[in-house]
């Protein structure tokens, strides 16, 4: 694997995406490895959707696999999302939706808003704001299962990430 530096602005480098000098080398199947802990993921999952609109559970997904550039989840979400009914032009804004806040519903924004900050929450944790926000537009019961949506999205996340899932290879 090789990692190089990326100038970010004037001043500082970081460290940009490692490469892996062979992708298409396979790393471990998860799910036939750990069956357990993959099974237990995804009947969190499950439990997590359950009370939600569907269109609001992909737009979530979406979101932070955008976050957390995971290819393989983004590349499932939006095409479910689109076998669901979702417009294209909602599914391209998703990842610039404070600046396209237009092509989304007061609950959504707060829905996504509530996605950014959880799953960058080394950043800044989940500001008051943004929790009163989702509060507001989900009841308690609702709120409950978002965070637990948002929770099971990065922990596929980061799954595919580290296991090196290759987008549309969806094997469900």
């Amino acid at each position: 694997m090789t990692t190089t530096e990326i100038k970010t602005n004037d001043r500082t480098t970081a460290p940009a995406t490692t490469v892996r000098s062979n992708p298409a080398m396979a790393r471990l199947d998860f799910a036939k490895t750990a069956p357990k802990v993959f099974r237990a993921v995804i009947g969190l999952d499950a439990a997590a959707r359950e009370g939600l609109d569907p269109a609001l559970v992909e737009l979530v997904q979406i979101r932070a696999s955008h976050l957390n550039r995971c290819a393989y989840c983004l590349h499932m979400h939006t095409t479910d999302a689109r076998k669901a009914g979702e417009s294209e032009d909602r599914l391209h804004m998703v990842a610039v939706w404070q600046e396209a806040d237009h092509f989304f519903t007061d609950r959504e924004r707060s829905a996504l808003a509530l996605t950014d900050a959880v799953t960058r929450i080394g950043d800044a944790g989940v500001p008051d704001e943004v929790y009163d926000r989702a509060a507001a537009h989900f009841t308690e019961g609702e709120l409950a299962h978002l965070l637990a949506l948002i929770f099971t999205i990065n922990t596929w996340n980061r799954i595919a990430l580290s296991t090196a899932k290759r987008a549309g290879t969806d094997e469900r």
